[in-house]
């Protein structure tokens, strides 16, 4: 908001004056994936978070793992549940067993980002911009020091361990 809602105004008393505010945020919507047997952190930029940009995310999951089946647990986001998505599911899974699927969906518990490792990353590389907010400019800084801190690989992903063989 920047001030824009700071200020003062004369009118009359028996009046309603309306003033509109322009509180235009800069954001990004990340998509983000972990691979649990090896902890490597994979992510896409998308306009918003919907059905179109899951769809295209999964997308690109599929092409940077050929030939490997997926499993995908994430929160209930209602992107994660639409009929396309439900429609897409059948046609890459059409024709094979359950245990053949070349994607398979687990939802978390309702609110429970605590067993979410994809929110620890968010997490972290949110904490690096807060710590060096003085280096951020601009906008884009931001998002560089976002995607720059998530690509190091500096991430130890202790609910992984919820999810994989051993679990």
């Amino acid at each position: 908001m920047w001030g824009d809602i700071c200020g003062y105004i004369w009118g009359r008393t028996d009046r309603q004056i309306e003033i509109t505010v322009k509180n235009e945020k800069e954001r990004q919507t990340y998509y983000g994936a972990i691979n649990y047997r090896n902890g490597k952190v994979f992510t896409k930029e998308y306009p918003q978070g919907n059905t179109e940009n899951t769809l295209k995310f999964v997308s690109e999951l599929i092409k940077e793992n050929k030939n490997k089946r997926l499993l995908i647990i994430w929160d209930g986001a209602t992107y994660h549940r639409s009929q396309e998505w439900r429609d897409y599911l059948n046609k890459i899974n059409q024709g094979k067993s359950e245990e053949e699927w070349l994607i398979r969906c687990i939802r978390l518990a309702p609110n429970a980002p605590e067993q979410n490792p994809i929110e620890d990353v968010w997490l972290q590389a949110k904490e690096m911009v807060r710590r060096y907010w003085n280096l951020c400019d601009n906008f884009k800084i931001v998002k560089w020091l976002f995607s720059w801190t998530i690509n190091q690989g500096l991430f130890n992903f202790p609910k992984l361990s919820m999810y994989g063989s051993f679990s």
